[in-house]
């Protein structure tokens, strides 16, 4: 009875157990499907259908494949805003990213009198071992700093052409920055003239690759003028310039605009340099034009930061002190204004005094008139005989008191000028030094100018007309490219240039004949040349490439330290491809080890698709070759006997 009791009480207990499990089950089914279904809705409408969901208890896993990790990220967010994120388990993927793009390739060569340096990002398959090596054959005993950096990533099209040319670049110029990049190298640097500006944008546009972008800025430096002169006269004749000096562009149009107003045609120009006294420099010198515009005629020379105007004789007195005035006024204060009106001579009163110094073409000079004192005669003489010559001078002075104090520095500022003239006359007056002549300086007439204007002082008169003439071709005149080629083959019949065995290293016997060489040149002139080296072929074919590469710089090395010029010469290693004898006989091999100097004539013109035999393929076989012939030294690994 007992038993049973106990039994009917536990079964009642037993049943609801089993139905509240029962229920639990499907109630955690229910959740599951209803979280799964819901996830699965938002991650298709937010355009996440890569992404898998299943539905473990209350927990929510996310599968899949992401496109990347932002898109994965975004799917944790989605789903983390329907369910709550401590339910949501990530095991996404991340799909692998695409290989990266090879970075810009690009470097800077700095050259100065202390050497090279370079910096930038080139490929490692670019070969920088021989990359340096160049740069230290262009600077030779100068430094080479290298600051590259690599990056293993194929060359780039038009990064070997960029770089050669760069190379080739920086052997013109031994002061340039060049920015060298697969498809464009900018070159910056400084000529010392603007000829030879003009010469360096044509040679280099000349040997830059066809597809390649150069951009060249190359500057002239500014001549230093001193005084800082400018000189304009209005005559019978018209307006015209003796001499224009200008700081910069901006006072050169000022002036000439202000001359163009007072009459000034055809083409004139300013020299444009340093020195200006003042940076009001242009706008004084308008004002000066334009008031001696208004005068009528007359001159205008200013030296530094002296102005001296000077009215034609018979200029109305009223308008003179009037436009001075105002001019006075005007003028910048750094500028000093030195005003003179001519008096009309008297009639019946004799001339002024007068010295006179003419130098025919044939270098003579004859000095008449009149002298202070004896030391100024003796001191003209002396003065005349130094210029002129002590045989070419011949004096008929005469002494005559009461001349104005400062007529020695008249005459001796007078011969002086005329010195720089191949013929002509100074005539010297108390009011006026007047020069006449001819000149091979295209610039005699401004620099004339300014020592006038400096040695005779604020508000003296003087008066140029000087002729231009083209100077004459010398008699003596260089000697023929093929002459110099010749001679320098004599000298080499008789002593060659030998080294040292396996080395570039030049003999102490051969130092005689560079030293002959290097004066052939010298005497030769500006020349194309092409220094070749030639070895046997004992040994292997790519080192005795290199060894001949190493001895022709070598030669050119010397002779640049030997004071030749050599900007238009070029180092080039041929190894063995070029014998002159049988390489069998040890007699043949030693005339194959040779250094021989070849005059590069200019190319003529060839019509479309022409080509002249050999000459093109040998030259873009050499320029590989002096760049260091990268492949073949890939597969010379293990040593090489090299010719000697």
């Amino acid at each position: 009875m007992r038993i049973s009791s106990l039994l009917i009480l536990g079964v009642p207990f037993l049943v609801a157990a089993l139905l509240s499990l029962v229920a639990a089950t499907f109630a955690v089914s229910a959740i599951e499907d209803s979280s799964e279904i819901g996830v699965r809705r938002v991650l298709d409408d937010g355009g996440l259908g890569w992404s898998e969901v299943q539905a473990d208890g209350l927990r929510v896993e996310l599968y899949g494949t992401a496109p990347s990790e932002a898109e994965r990220f975004r799917a944790i967010s989605t789903v983390r805003g329907v369910v709550d994120a401590a339910r949501v388990i990530d095991r996404m993927e991340v799909a692998p990213a695409e290989d990266l793009a090879p970075p810009r390739f690009s470097a800077e060569i700095l050259r100065n009198d202390s050497g090279i340096s370079i910096i930038g990002l080139i490929p490692a398959a670019a070969d920088r071992e021989a990359l340096v090596t160049a740069l230290h054959r262009v600077v030779g005993d100068g430094r080479v700093a290298d600051l590259l950096e690599i990056a293993d990533y194929p060359v780039p099209d038009g990064w070997e052409d960029a770089m050669g040319f760069a190379l080739g670049a920086l052997t013109r110029l031994p002061r340039a920055k060049i920015s060298v990049g697969a498809d464009r190298v900018e070159v910056t640097a400084m000529a010392d003239s603007r000829e030879a500006r003009i010469e360096l944008e044509r040679a280099l546009r000349r040997s830059a690759p066809g597809d390649l972008d150069v951009v060249l800025s190359i500057s002239a430096p500014r001549p230093v003028i001193t005084p800082f002169t400018l000189r304009f006269i209005i005559d019978e004749n018209g307006s015209r310039f003796d001499a224009c000096s200008a700081q910069d562009e901006s006072a050169r149009d000022q002036l000439l605009a202000a001359a163009r107003a007072a009459g000034l045609e055809g083409a004139a120009s300013c020299t444009i340099g340093m020195g200006v006294p003042s940076p009001r420099w242009g706008r004084a010198g308008a004002l000066a034009i334009a008031a001696l515009d208004r005068l009528g005629q007359g001159s205008v020379t200013m030296a530094d930061a002296d102005i001296t105007l000077v009215a034609a004789e018979g200029t109305d007195p009223a308008l003179f002190g009037r436009v001075v005035g105002e001019l006075e006024n005007a003028l910048p204060d750094v500028f000093a204004l030195a005003a003179v009106l001519p008096e009309p001579e008297e009639t019946g009163v004799a001339g002024p005094p007068e010295f006179t110094a003419t130098l025919s073409p044939e270098g003579l000079l004859q000095m008449r008139g009149r002298l202070n004192d004896a030391t100024l005669r003796q001191m003209t003489d002396a003065f005349a005989r130094a210029r002129f010559g002590s045989d070419s001078v011949y004096t008929a002075t005469r002494i005559v008191p009461d001349l104005p104090d400062d007529w020695p520095v008249r005459v001796l500022a007078g011969l002086e000028a005329l010195s720089r003239l191949i013929n002509g006359a100074v005539i010297v007056t108390p009011e006026m030094v007047s020069l006449r002549g001819a000149t091979h300086d295209e610039d005699a007439s401004a620099t004339i100018s300014g020592f006038l204007s400096e040695k005779l002082g604020q508000g003296a008169q003087f008066d140029l007309d000087i002729t231009y003439r083209p100077p004459p071709e010398p008699e003596d005149a260089t000697p023929d490219p093929a002459a110099c080629e010749a001679q320098i083959v004599a000298v080499q019949a008789e002593s060659k240039i030998n080294f040292e065995p396996g080395s570039a290293t030049i003999t102490a016997d051969a130092l005689d004949t560079l030293n002959a060489i290097a004066d052939i040149l010298r005497d030769c002139g500006p020349l194309e040349l092409e220094i070749q080296g030639h070895t046997d072929s004992q040994g292997r074919e790519a080192m005795n490439q290199q060894l001949s590469q190493d001895r022709a710089q070598s030669v050119l090395d010397a002779l640049r330290a030997r004071r030749v010029l050599t900007a238009t010469y070029e180092a080039v290693g041929y190894g063995e491809s070029r014998p002159i004898a049988d390489n069998d006989t040890e007699e043949g091999r030693e005339a194959n080890r040779r250094i021989e100097f070849k005059v590069i004539l200019p190319e003529p013109e060839l019509s479309p698709g022409e080509v002249t035999p050999g000459s093109p393929d040998e030259k873009a076989a050499a320029t590989r070759r002096a760049l260091g012939w990268r492949e073949a030294q890939q597969d010379e690994q293990e040593a090489g006997g090299a010719s000697e």
